[in-house]
């Protein structure tokens, strides 16, 4: 059975920034989610640098 992703959000500066999990004790930030308040038109540029 494969594992159901959960996400939550939280919210930083006006930002939504997720939070996903998918056994309840370890949980990942999206890093786009936060790249996006640097650059929204292409974010991969922020994580790429």
């Amino acid at each position: 059975m494969p594992k159901k992703t959960v996400k939550e959000t939280i919210r930083a500066k006006g930002i939504a920034i997720g939070i996903y999990t998918t056994d309840f004790e370890t949980e990942f930030i999206s890093l786009t989610d936060i790249a996006n308040y640097r650059n929204s038109d292409d974010p991969r540029f922020v994580i790429q640098n």
